[in-house]
């Protein structure tokens, strides 16, 4: 294939009919009202193996000889890519090899490996794993299964484009999350073939903007290797048939933070009880942050690409986000070394039907005078406002809060 158009798209969609679920476009009352804009959430968590990327391997792996299948496959991948390779073989009956960054969050291997691939964890990022991968794949002469840069893949992957089409034709703006770029690629082949008014915004995490750089630069460039909670997206390098096709259809990128991307999925979750990670929530970060020029009344799509996050980080995820809201408070009181103090503390808490989490008194504080006690206390709360007025009843009467320590310590 020589180049993906709508026709090839088109194949993709029919062969994988039966074997892939149809995600629904749910259109997000309460987060489009917040936002000004109708938002609408393709919502590719809910595919099988939650992610996109079983569209993609399903279609690759299909096309390959039969030669090419009995010699078994391997690919490299953060998470998603490897469970829908090994997802796809498994339908196939093809042996697959999957390399993974050692890094990869624990749901993402143990769902692998559910599918019966073999597993081997190499390096911190998905770039010393994809070199792992061809290293095993020219020892063993096994077939390759590139995770973006191979047109079957894109073409597998545009079918996601397809679907929001013919869900909701008159959208203005569709966000895709962006690592490699296939995904975005085959998306926008597929909604600019059809409606060539559409823009395309691609997103990336701030912490690993391959493609951004790349697209501002006209060439493609190696960026230094960081660390982001959006492990689905992080790549150092993209490669030339998705820089090709992001250059030609891609309206622009933008970039989210980590912490933008951490109350994402808080949001998405509390409002719209959908459960995504970091990648799947960069899309909705976007338009929540406002990184996109006038957004307002505009129908926007917003492509949520996976829901594979790891219930530990959840866990953290959630109680920062709290944290951020001021939902739950940390705060250090010092009070006099003297019977019924801290009560007195929990008095005035209770008093403005706050509730206290967790208590902990420290006697022994090198940096506390004799005569006082320092008393850290994590309480649940209704916002900064109710915070606020907690503390300077507290302070008003004669106690000394610490206000500056860090309230994100315990997290």
């Amino acid at each position: 294939m020589e180049k993906v158009t709508l026709k090839e798209i088109k194949e993709a969609k029919a062969l994988l009919k039966e074997q892939i679920i149809r995600t629904p476009l749910t259109y997000a009352t309460m987060l489009s009202e917040m936002v000004q804009c109708d938002v609408y959430l393709k919502l590719e968590n809910l595919q099988l193996t939650g992610a996109y990327k079983v569209r993609g391997a399903l279609n690759k792996l299909s096309s390959l000889t039969e030669e090419e299948k009995s010699r078994g496959i391997i690919c490299s991948s953060a998470g998603n890519h490897a469970q829908g390779v090994a997802l796809a073989a498994k339908k196939l009956g093809i042996k697959a090899t999957i390399v993974m960054p050692e890094t990869t969050p624990l749901s993402k291997v143990i769902g692998t490996k559910r599918f019966g691939a073999e597993i081997v964890l190499h390096g911190k990022f998905y770039d010393e794993a994809y070199k792992k991968a061809l290293k095993i794949q020219e020892e063993n002469n096994l077939t390759f299964i590139p995770p973006f840069n191979d047109n079957h893949i894109i073409a597998g992957q545009g079918t996601v484009g397809l679907e929001i089409y013919e869900d909701a034709k008159k959208l203005d703006i569709v966000v895709v999350p962006i690592g490699g770029g296939g995904l975005i690629s085959g998306v926008s082949i597929a909604l600019k073939s059809l409606n060539p008014n559409i823009k395309i915004i691609g997103v990336e995490a701030e912490n690993m903007p391959a493609m951004k750089h790349s697209i501002e630069k006209g060439k493609i460039v190696t960026i230094k290797k960081n660390k982001t909670i959006a492990d689905g997206i992080a790549v150092t390098q993209v490669k030339d048939i998705t820089f090709n096709y992001v250059k030609e259809y891609v309206d622009e990128i933008v970039t989210v933070t980590e912490a933008e991307m951490a109350h994402s999925i808080m949001q998405l979750l509390e409002i719209e009880k959908v459960l995504v990670e970091a990648s799947g929530a960069a899309s909705f970060a976007a338009i929540y942050y406002d990184k996109i020029k006038d957004l307002k009344g505009k129908k926007v799509g917003a492509v949520i690409s996976g829901g594979n996050i790891d219930l530990n980080f959840l866990d953290r995820i959630i109680e920062r986000g709290l944290v951020e809201d001021g939902r739950i408070c940390n705060f250090v009181v010092m009070v006099p070394d003297a019977p019924g103090m801290i009560s007195k503390v929990s008095t005035i808490i209770g008093k403005h039907r706050a509730n206290i989490l967790d208590v902990f008194h420290d006697r022994y504080d090198a940096f506390s005078s004799l005569e006082q006690t320092k008393v850290r206390f994590t309480i649940e709360t209704k916002g900064h406002d109710h915070v606020e007025t907690i503390l300077k009843e507290i302070e008003s009467c004669g106690f000394i809060i610490k206000r500056k320590e860090d309230q994100n310590e315990h997290i």
